[in-house]
């Protein structure tokens, strides 16, 4: 039984303690099932990962009124614990959230893996952005949840089963994630990027949600040579579509990431397609690994955009709803790869029109992109390159992209704002 399991990892630890759980579809969701039937195990515990919105729905400290978190995202799910003071919001990149794992005090650690090879390695699956930095700390005592459901793609890391201070079995399924039927703007969106990316050789990183599925369902359908690699954090099923268009290079490790996350159709191909190559957020948010690739294409979204270039991918009407993540990692690696693009891109418009995203100015509280890092901005009205911009023209720039009935008030706002400047 994993509550007994996990009773026996707590004895290692009596009292309160920072425990580390994976996230994305590494999240042992039969570990909260059995501590919502025994609380008491969750007393005192204070629960440290990277849970991403979008993914993962657990709120961990509503085991126990004593439970607490620490993390860097923020999602509906735990929004009334923030609201409660039980959630500390850590705002930190990905990379540094990784390095955090490697030196910040953790007490235990929950690793789900997949079932012990002949050797009596265990492998971290499709999971392996975290979990790696906790477990090469020999100082945590570790619990092992050897899920049946977890695939062990051929390159993905492996520990040995005895690293594991206590062992469990589960069969629970993967948390799975499935797309969503997209909105009309987005196919634009979609069509635009695929148009800037074109034929040539490039390696694509791409994170979750309605922008990057257009990006890739525009790849696959555009066609082309087989000359995409993928570098990314996250992979979702629509890389299945770029793939099954002979898009990607068929070459083992030619899609190089550190989480897999989408329907059974996804893990069953991980499983076994020689492309995959799982790594842990060091390598694939690495500013060094990243500026290091050529044509490095970093597709991302953002939530608005201001006439100074900065953009927000955190606050909705001034309520913190997400993080920064891996966003500036990725756009930083690729303006420093040579021939890179880093685009980021949104609809023009929320509220069915009413309230455009290209917005005069940011919030002081909400630039999670300061206008330096922006380079390429894409809406169902264009694509503009911002890089080497002054600013004048970047506001010209932008309004050009912002939805028509949205754009004389920006220009009534950019000529007040720039008085000013």
């Amino acid at each position: 039984m994993i509550a007994k399991a996990f009773a026996q990892l707590r004895a290692l630890k009596p009292g309160p303690a920072r425990i580390y759980i994976a996230g994305c579809s590494g999240e042992p969701v039969a570990l909260a099932d059995a501590l919502r039937a025994e609380p008491e195990l969750a007393r005192d515990l204070t629960f440290v990962g990277v849970p991403v919105p979008g993914l993962n729905r657990t709120d961990w400290t509503s085991l126990h009124e004593t439970a607490r978190a620490e993390m860097p995202f923020l999602y509906g799910d735990m929004r009334a614990a923030f609201d409660a003071g039980k959630i500390r919001l850590r705002p930190m990149h990905y990379s540094d959230s990784y390095r955090d794992m490697v030196s910040r005090r953790i007490d235990l650690a929950v690793v789900m893996v997949s079932p012990a090879e002949a050797d009596g390695r265990v492998s971290l699956g499709v999971s392996a952005d975290f979990s790696g930095a906790v477990l090469a700390r020999t100082d945590i005592p570790a619990m092992a949840i050897v899920n049946r459901n977890m695939p062990a793609p051929a390159d993905t890391p492996r520990v040995p089963l005895s690293r594991f201070a206590v062992v469990a079995e589960d069969d629970t399924p993967l948390v799975e994630l499935t797309e969503s039927a997209l909105p009309p703007t987005f196919a634009q969106i979609g069509e635009t990027i695929a148009g800037l990316v074109g034929t040539d050789a490039a390696c694509l990183q791409f994170g979750i949600g309605n922008v990057q599925q257009a990006a890739l369902k525009a790849l696959s359908e555009a066609g082309g040579p087989a000359n995409l690699r993928i570098h990314s954090g996250l992979v979702t099923d629509p890389v299945l579509g770029l793939i099954d268009a002979g898009r990607v290079v068929d070459e083992a490790g030619a899609i190089l990431t550190g989480v897999a996350m989408g329907t059974q159709a996804l893990y069953e191909r991980v499983a076994r397609d020689h492309r995959f190559r799982f790594r842990a957020v060091d390598v694939t948010h690495g500013i060094d690994v990243l500026a290091g690739i050529e044509r490095f294409v970093a597709i991302n979204s953002v939530l608005e955009v201001d006439l100074f270039g900065q953009a927000n991918a955190e606050f909705m009407k001034g309520r913190q709803v997400s993080g920064t993540g891996g966003l500036a990692n990725f756009l930083r690696g690729a303006a420093a790869s040579k021939g890179g693009m880093p685009i980021i891109a949104l609809p023009s418009t929320a509220a069915k029109g009413t309230v455009s995203r290209i917005v005069p100015r940011l919030g002081p509280e909400a630039v999670s992109l300061p206008r330096s890092d922006i380079s390429w901005v894409v809406t169902e009205h264009g694509a503009i390159d911002l890089r080497g911009a002054h600013i004048d023209r970047r506001a010209e720039y932008l309004i050009s992209i912002a939805d028509p009935a949205h754009r004389n008030a920006l220009m009534a706002a950019w000529a007040e704002m720039r008085r000013a400047v």
